[in-house]
């Protein structure tokens, strides 16, 4: 996801939770597991497309 440049940076505590920040300046978001993070950058996603055909 990071690739793809859906989020700025993720990072697997050991505990397991993740450390997630989808912008350069934006807030460090804890997430629980996988899933999560998965949901988050779906959001992203579906918002910067949804953006992106308002501004076509």
């Amino acid at each position: 996801m990071v690739r793809r440049r859906l989020l700025h940076v993720a990072v697997l505590t050991p505990t397991g939770q993740w450390l997630v920040q989808d912008q350069p300046d934006g807030p460090v978001l804890v997430l629980p597991g996988p899933a999560d993070v998965v949901a988050l950058a779906a959001t992203i996603q579906h918002r910067t497309r949804s953006t992106r055909s308002e501004s076509r």
